[in-house]
């Protein structure tokens, strides 16, 4: 019984481990979040999208340094709200650069900048100008757990700065501006495979 009890515990520890060593996978998961006010002429008309879900997906490599690793990600991100019945979706391509240590067993945390180029932007039945920077910088932390080459982990991400996408309603009669912040406050589900 001791003796399977053992070999128990280190089958268990080399599967929480496994991720552990430098490599390279892919990784998805869905994303929740939020852009930001609707303004008309840059007044608040609407400070409460409803949110729903988008979803990423992507290639990470990563280089173990002991506890401490580093973790390039390069995601394509799509992400949904709705503005008083219209959709609105953001594409994407994001690229985390990640730092994170070895807590205890298979747990890790991290963070680190989280850079964002805009593909395209569309709120429907709506014409869209193009947004104000395709670039833009945030910031990304969280936690994670990882069993064999699977890993699982959940962040929070932040935009640094505004970046407005504008346009003009096409089914109101007057010449009113509108826009949109792009730059989204995200919670993000990652489920990665080390390949």
């Amino acid at each position: 019984m001791k003796k399977l009890l053992i070999i128990a515990l280190l089958a268990v520890g080399g599967l929480a481990t496994a991720q552990t060593e430098s490599g390279f996978g892919i990784t998805a998961g869905p994303n929740y979040g939020s852009t930001g006010d609707l303004k008309q002429d840059g007044r608040t008309i609407l400070d409460d999208p409803d949110d729903k879900l988008g979803y990423h997906v992507g290639l990470f490599v990563k280089a173990d340094l002991g506890r401490v690793y580093f973790r390039p990600e390069l995601l394509y991100t799509n992400l949904n709200s709705e503005y008083d019945g219209r959709a609105f979706d953001v594409h994407k391509l994001d690229a985390p650069i990640l730092v994170g240590i070895d807590v205890v067993g298979p747990l890790h945390v991290f963070a680190g900048p989280s850079l964002q180029y805009i593909i395209e932007t569309e709120l429907e039945n709506v014409e869209v100008d193009d947004v104000m920077e395709d670039f833009t910088v945030g910031a990304q932390f969280g936690v994670g757990v990882n069993f064999g080459n699977l890993g699982i982990d959940l962040r929070y991400e932040r935009g640094f700065t505004e970046n407005e996408v504008s346009f003009i309603d096409e089914n109101v009669l007057s010449s009113d501006r509108f826009s949109i912040d792009t730059r989204p406050e995200q919670i993000i589900l990652g489920i990665s495979l080390k390949l």
